[in-house]
């Protein structure tokens, strides 16, 4: 009977704040600062009373939880790293992994398109204009306004400098044609960051723009039906003679690829479905018993869930070098950043799925929170540069000098 009273949907956040089942070689709040300490248990708290109740829904019926993020907002997540005379919170990048990794306990899919915002936001803060940044940067941290990042293309992904969208300038305007793939938040979010040709082929030759909402010749496609990431819509972004001020443009011609690849700097990482899992499996081997005997007492099961925490715990910190060394603008920062996301997501991804092994058959029901943080890890092996490219930078850093 106790496991029966044990099969209702256990959600990760909930066992986070339960500080018995944390054991400290895990703990999250581990080398912290007081001040870093309070703003994750913040993070923490949201996550299980806005987030956590409503991550099932969200995923099953595809809602994008507008409310919800506004509430984040007010909480300074809008626009974590953006400076404060626009409405952001001035924290650092490790500061920003730390609010995040606790969000996505939460809600893995949601914390994901925020992460995606808020690169959006530090964008325009960072290489727009006063002028643009005081008029695009206060409605996206408090997110009465939603950013999109488009970079993807149809024949476009891993190599972007190759992308096609021509921005063909006219007087003072720019004439967009083109298209973008996989956008997050697409057709249901107001600001778009758009990557564009606006010279010869390569890096050289893109630009960057912002284009709001109900600007004429821009369109979308239908929502995509995903595997996860289901409380955020993917569409096609569709430019058809798409009319822009050369005065939304960030930064200078020809800049726009390192506008994009600075932003996907700081947004290649996220492990706080990895920590519920880990807290997932270790309630479930205590709760469930096979041949007489608590899972938890399997010395094989033990190993495995010593192997999963290690990695947790690895990646984490990982995670927070890279964090520090972006804050800190190294010379490293890009290829550490790299190096974090590569491991992190494909540690992370084995620690969730082996977390839903160790539940059975039971893993794959949807009354278990642990398939879907399976579901929703899974294309962050893929996005901001798949972990092959990864690999590529990766390389190429140590055999250039």
């Amino acid at each position: 009977m106790a496991w029966r009273a044990a099969r209702r949907r256990v959600t990760a956040p909930l066992l986070l704040l339960r500080q018995r089942g944390i054991a400290s070689c895990i703990d999250p709040s581990a080398g912290l600062t007081e001040e870093q300490k309070e703003f994750q248990k913040v993070a923490l708290d949201f996550a299980t009373k806005e987030m956590a109740p409503h991550m099932a829904e969200w995923d099953e019926k595809e809602i994008f939880p507008v409310e919800t993020m506004r509430n984040a907002a007010r909480l300074g997540f809008g626009g974590i790293y953006v400076k404060p005379d626009v409405g952001g919170s001035g924290l650092s990048r490790l500061d920003t992994s730390i609010i995040f990794e606790a969000l996505s306990t939460g809600c893995a899919s949601t914390t994901a398109y925020m992460s995606i915002h808020n690169m959006c936001a530090w964008m325009i803060d960072t290489f727009g204009t006063e002028e643009q940044r005081h008029r695009f940067c206060p409605s996206l941290c408090s997110m009465d306004k939603f950013a999109s990042y488009c970079l993807t293309e149809p024949g476009s992904g891993s190599d972007a400098a190759s992308l096609l969208t021509s921005a063909k300038r006219k007087g003072d305007t720019y004439v967009l044609n083109g298209s973008k793939a996989f956008i997050s938040g697409g057709g249901d979010t107001d600001v778009y960051v758009v990557m564009c040709r606006t010279g010869g082929p390569g890096p050289k030759g893109i630009s960057c723009v912002v284009l709001e909402k109900g600007t004429p010749g821009l369109s979308f496609g239908k929502k995509e039906k995903k595997v996860g990431w289901n409380s955020q819509p993917t569409r096609a972004v569709i430019f058809e003679d798409c009319v822009v001020p050369v005065g939304n443009r960030l930064g200078a011609e020809g800049q726009g690829f390192n506008i994009a690849m600075k932003g996907l700097n700081g947004g290649r990482i996220n492990i706080g479905a990895a920590h519920a899992s880990v807290l997932l499996a270790q309630e479930h081997l205590t709760i469930r018993k096979q041949f007489g005997e608590p899972l938890a007492s399997n010395q094989y099961l033990q190993f495995r869930l010593a192997e999963m925490a290690t990695r947790l715990v690895a990646a984490r910190l990982m995670v927070r070098n890279a964090a520090r060394a972006l804050q800190e603008g190294r010379e490293d920062a890009a290829v550490l950043c790299s190096m974090a996301k590569l491991f992190a997501t494909d540690e992370c991804f084995a620690i969730c799925n082996q977390a839903l092994q160790m539940h059975g058959g039971y893993g794959y029901l949807k009354d278990y929170a642990v398939q879907q943080f399976v579901r929703d890890i899974r294309v962050h092996q893929i996005l901001e540069g798949t972990n092959e490219v990864m690999r590529m930078i990766v390389a190429r850093n140590l055999l250039q000098g």
